[in-house]
Order: structure tokens, then sequence, then C-alpha cells
């Protein structure tokens, strides 16, 4: 929920990372991993059953809504063994107070077996499970620390999730590699059992020189020369993966497979403020815990500037009130180029994530998102369909209207009326006319 200019937060969401950056992959485009520089006489990364009580206690109170969800994260939170989730929801219903708890578990799935799946799906975790694709594209980068292939255990987990009917969604880093599959990656996700995907921008900056916390990956902020590191997602090509896949989707898959990005674009077209905080006007309310207590404003801001203090020294809520915390999340409007304020498809994009905001506008100004052309071209292409999704939802219509649409756009572009036998169905099916409503 974005931080609003009265400064009221009614909740937040923490990311906790109860083992720090401890990860038992070593993927190669992993932004991470070189956080252990920050906590360089660590013994044990362990969240202290101090820390996490202390935690789960504050985080319950400080939500004024019904729900509160806990999400886990990492590194590789199951490194960490059953017994210590079993804690976690032994302390979530002793202070639940009357709220429902929900908890999302981030995991690479290669440690889940049948012991993981019956505790997920006992306790009803909605796992979100790391792959990038087919096992080519996934191994280009997600590999274990022997540099090895890690797909078919990664596959193997998701069986278990499936076996045990295991709530999940894939999350699928897009980094150079892959962006130039979209639709092999897609069907590949859909194949695989997915049925709402998540896609996340691979970007990251090497400095020339590394920070004196031994950081290569620089911080958003910094000033410091640093190039973009060669695994990170072209800006153009972003937009094409996105393209591509929403072109498969929307003429087959509305209604049947969720894609957070697509969801949160409709937002948009029906005049609401985005829900993801990339897209939000402003953020702020969305932080990062780390395993000894110490929060940060955001997970891609763990640097020693954003540090806003440790929840066993400080109540959270004092942390998550601080007025440089709520000046960070406003900044990510104010602090928008005039050249962003100006552009057409801003009310989707909002300059997207601050972190990525390292270019120069065309006249100069800083503060440019690199991928500013991607989703000049995303946004612009699915313009039409998201405004007949956003029209149907207002008369009370199905949204996966949009299929039949957009089989009769594409007669219409190839200067037809009527489809072809291997035509897209019109009536929105997915089928091939002549499989359906052809054959009468």
């Amino acid at each position: 929920m974005p931080m609003d200019d009265s400064g009221e937060i009614r909740a937040v969401h923490v990311m906790t990372k109860p083992i720090g950056p401890i990860c038992n992959l070593d993927c190669k485009y992993c932004f991470y991993l070189e956080k252990e520089n920050l906590y360089p006489i660590e013994a044990d990364w362990r969240m202290s059953d101090e820390t996490l009580e202390s935690y789960i206690r504050q985080y319950i109170a400080l939500q004024q809504v019904p729900e509160v969800t806990f999400a886990w994260q990492g590194g590789e939170p199951t490194i960490l063994g059953l017994k210590f989730f079993e804690r976690v929801v032994e302390l979530q219903q002793k202070y639940a107070d009357g709220k429902r708890i929900s908890n999302a578990f981030q995991t690479n799935g290669v440690l889940l077996d049948d012991r993981w799946g019956e505790f997920l799906a006992a306790n009803s975790f909605l796992v979100g499970l790391s792959i990038d694709g087919p096992r080519e594209l996934h191994d280009a980068n997600r590999v274990d620390k022997g540099g090895r292939s890690t797909f078919d255990r990664v596959m193997r987990g998701i069986g278990v999730l499936k076996k045990h009917g295991v709530e999940f969604n894939t999350l699928t880093c897009v980094s150079r590699k892959n962006s130039y599959h979209p639709i092999e990656v897609y069907r590949f996700l859909k194949e695989a059992g997915s049925g709402f995907m998540q896609f996340i921008p691979i970007i990251e900056r090497l400095a020339e020189q590394p920070e004196d916390d031994g950081l290569r990956l620089i911080s958003p902020d910094s000033d410091a020369r640093a190039r973009v590191t060669p695994w990170s997602v072209e800006p153009d090509q972003y937009g094409k993966f996105l393209c591509g896949v929403f072109d498969e989707w929307v003429r087959k898959d509305v209604g049947r497979y969720f894609v957070q990005i697509f969801d949160v674009a409709l937002e948009a077209w029906l005049g609401m403020n985005p829900s993801l905080c990339v897209f939000s006007e402003t953020c702020g309310t969305a932080m990062a815990l780390e395993h000894n207590g110490d929060l940060y404003s955001c997970d891609h801001y763990v640097y020693p500037e954003n540090r806003l203090g440790n929840i066993i020294e400080q109540p959270l809520e004092s942390l998550v009130r601080k007025p440089r915390q709520r000046k960070f999340g406003l900044d990510k409007r104010d602090a928008l180029p005039t050249y962003c304020k100006q552009c057409p498809v801003r009310f989707a994009c909002n300059g997207e994530c601050p972190k990525h905001r390292f270019l120069r506008t065309p006249d100069g100004e800083p503060g440019l998102n690199y991928l500013c052309a991607g989703y000049k071209r995303f946004f612009t292409h699915i313009d039409p369909y998201m405004r007949f999704m956003a029209d149907e939802l207002r008369a009370d219509r199905a949204p996966a209207n949009v299929m039949r649409f957009a089989a009769q756009r594409d007669l219409q572009t190839r200067g037809r009326t009527t489809p072809g036998p291997n035509d897209p169905c019109p009536c929105g099916s997915g089928k091939k006319y002549k499989k359906c409503c052809g054959r009468a």
C-alpha cells in the first residue's frame, strides 16, 4: 500500500530475509549474494528466536488491516529447515490477535521434498518458485555453487508442490539471455503448471572501483563510475519480451493464466493507482528485514545509507514512520523528470523503480529509467486491448472477451472479415477456427 502525503500508514510490507543473503545456489545475476560483505564478522546467519519473535509480534501489531501477510525470502529460506518455519507458524498464532495470517515463501525449489510439501500445504503457504524458462535458458544463469545445472532439481521441486496441492506461482528473471525467447519461456511456464507468472527485469551496474564496504554492484544513488552488467536485459528488448508474451496471452489465455504485469497494467487503465510498488506513483511501504533485525528502505536499497535501524533496538513502527523513509517513498514521484511527467504512458509506468533511474532524458535531466524505451513500447502496444478490457469490466462483462476483440483486430489487419481455417477463432476460445466455430 503506497504511502500518501499525510504519512498515514495502515499497512506495510516487509520482505523478510531470515537467512540473510546465504543461498545454496550461485546465480550469476544475483544482486543479493554480495550483501554478505555488509556483515563481515557474521558467524551465524540464522535469524535468532529472539529476533524472530520480536519481529512477528511487532509486524502483526503494526498492521491496521484484517489480514497480515508475511513474505519470507533470502538467500534461500529452505536452508533454515522445517523447524524454523514451524516456529514461525507457532509465533504467528500466538500474536495473531484475531487477524488472519498468510505467508508467502520465495524459493529456488531445489531442497523441496515431501516433508516440505506437506508443511506448506497444511499451512496454506503461497510459494513463489524461481525458474527462468526451459533448461538451456534457466541454466544459463541459475547454477549451483559448483557451476552445475539446477534445472532438474527445480523441476523436481515443482513436482513436489503439485503433488501436495501447494498453491504456487513462478518468478522468472528476465536477463539478456532469455529476453530473446518470450514465447518459448511463456509456453514452458504454462506446461510446467504455472497459473500465475511474474517477470522481473534484471538490471545491475558494476562499479569500476568497489565501494569501501566491498560491494561491486553499485548503490542506486551512487555517482561513481559504473557500467551496466553484461547479463542485464537491454531496454527495448525487455519491451519486446513483454509484448511477445502479451500477444500470445491476449489471444489464447485471458482468464486461464495470469501475468502480474498485465493485471497491474489493467489497474492503471481502470484509473487506479497500480498496486505493484514499481509502477505505483509513490513507494516507501515495502521494506526489507535482514536476519539480525536490520530494516532497510527497500529490498533493492540494502546499502548502509538506507539502513533505518534495528527492530531490537527501536520499535518497528518508529522505523517505518521515520521522516526519511517517508521522503524515500515520496521521492519516487517528486524526483520524476519533466520528460516522464509529460509521457503519455506515465499513468501506467510512473517512472518504474527508482533503482533503475540512472539515465538522462533527451534534454539532459537526470533520473530517466533505464527501461524507458521498453516500457514505452509495451504500454503503447497493449493500449487498445487494455482499453477494451477496462470497458468490459465497467460494463460488468468478462475481460476475457478481449480474445474475441483481438481476433477481430487481426482479421482487419489482414484486410479480411472472416477467419481462415488456421486463424484463432473469433469466439475467444484460443482454438483454431477450423477446430472450433468453423466446424459448423
